[in-house]
């Protein structure tokens, strides 16, 4: 029946911002940034990785009503919107380096778990991000 998840999406409130966190310093690429009137789609993926995209979006329209949007938009402020990514990397550890001297602050260092090494982040919204070295 299905092959594949193409696009994920996760809230945030800021897409500026956003892909500034997302490509220049977590290092994903833009796939596609294009305004389609009542919407932005801004999507980012890994490089090397073209079947799967992450959508940058804002609440609003069209998923939500203006209301709705705002209580969102709050959630996501408390870290609470639900957004949740996972990376792979061969070197969590380099990974974990690398991102550090960039300015990017961990909610959990590598630590060693029974499928593999894994280290925590928020992004500048409050959606986790598990970076993972699998056994």
């Amino acid at each position: 029946m299905f092959n594949a998840i193409t696009i994920s999406s996760i809230f945030v409130l800021d897409q500026d911002e956003a892909l500034a966190f997302y490509v220049d310093k977590l290092g994903l690429e833009v796939r596609t940034d294009q305004d389609l009137g009542f919407m932005r789609w801004l999507t980012v993926g890994v490089p090397g990785q073209p079947d799967r995209e992450l959508l940058l979006e804002r609440p609003g329209a069209p998923a939500h009503d203006d209301s709705t949007a705002e209580q969102v938009r709050e959630l996501v402020t408390k870290g609470a919107g639900g957004g949740w990514i996972g990376l792979a990397t061969d070197d969590v550890h380099k990974t974990y380096e690398e991102l550090t001297a960039k300015g990017v602050e961990f909610t959990e260092p590598p630590t060693e778990r029974p499928y593999g090494i894994d280290c925590g982040l928020r992004d500048p919204f409050g959606n986790a991000i598990r970076i993972n070295q699998p056994k």
